[in-house]
């Protein structure tokens, strides 16, 4: 179990797969109160044939360390975990606050980022004045009962329930200070306006039930980009786990070099799309579970 010690913390990570392989490594970020093991699927299927590498970051899973402030310092983190591996240029993979991570890396270091992949995750922590106010109450619940809410609504009706409490009772585990100040600097993060500024190829990946980022959130992200795609599929916020292996299917094709597999760009959304409901209505309709996600228009 290699560690690394960036900047107070001791960052705890894998490096599987050939480093000989003409691909460039894929690099995979996960979110907010989770850990590196979400990425299991992902990682089993490419890293017998290609560099993967996955980090915990600082404060969750098997990393020390306490919460920062911003988002860009966590961007940090993983650039110095990639700097210590010597990998120069790499594919980001990162869901919800791991896709926040993405972004910073892609606008402040654009020449290293060959493609980028965003799961269930939004340019812009934007809530209607309802929704707003119910995220800022829920912050002064007991800390078990705050983690357990978010959890628990992250995941689709239907999940089996004895595997959402073990994702709750995981959560529960990281350290409130950490889980609260990196809730903050969810909140304050914002690159809506320069995501017109990434020319990175990015396949955007989200559940349609999820209601912590709202699909139309994630639309609005899509329409500002230059070279996007973008796939709904049948699944809450934690499409890593809930859908594993339509997860898989949709990166690879997306990374696979052959025009005939990778699919075409989306549309951009209509004009005037409001921000952030509660609820995903008017989304696109979610795909067929019985295959691999299709590219979606964005309504």
């Amino acid at each position: 179990m290699p560690q690394l010690d960036v900047a107070g913390a001791v960052l705890t990570y894998d490096d599987d797969g050939p480093r000989d392989g003409a691909d460039v490594p894929l690099v995979f970020v996960h979110g907010w109160t989770a850990d590196r093991h979400r990425w299991d699927h992902q990682v089993a299927h490419f890293s017998p044939g290609r560099r993967v590498i996955r980090l915990d970051l600082r404060g969750h899973g098997e990393s020390t360390g306490a919460g920062v402030r911003t988002v860009a310092e966590l961007a940090a983190d993983v650039l110095a975990l990639l700097d210590h591996l010597g990998v120069g240029r790499f594919v980001l993979v990162g869901h919800s606050m791991g896709g926040m991570i993405s972004q910073t890396i892609a606008l402040s270091h654009p020449e290293r980022v060959e493609r980028m992949v965003l799961v269930n995750s939004i340019g812009r922590m934007k809530y209607s004045r309802g929704r707003g106010l119910l995220m800022a109450a829920s912050t002064l619940a007991p800390y078990k009962l705050f983690i357990a809410a978010n959890i628990q609504r992250a995941f689709a009706p239907g999940h089996p329930r004895e595997e959402v409490r073990e994702y709750i009772r995981a959560s529960a585990a990281t350290p409130r200070e950490v889980v609260m100040t990196l809730y903050g600097a969810m909140r304050d993060f914002d690159v809506l306006d320069r995501a017109g500024e990434i020319r990175t190829p990015t396949l955007m990946v989200h559940g349609y039930h999820d209601i912590q980022l709202p699909v139309r959130q994630m639309l609005r992200l899509a329409k500002a980009y230059p070279d996007a795609v973008v796939r709904i599929i049948d699944a809450g916020h934690e499409l890593p786990v809930e859908k594993p292996a339509e997860l898989t299917a949709a990166l690879d094709r997306f990374l696979t070099p052959n025009p005939e597999r990778n699919p075409r760009p989306a549309e951009s959304p209509g004009q005037g799309e409001p921000e952030g409901p509660a609820e995903p209505a008017e989304s696109p309709a979610p795909e067929s579970t019985a295959k691999p996600a299709k590219s979606a228009k964005p309504a």
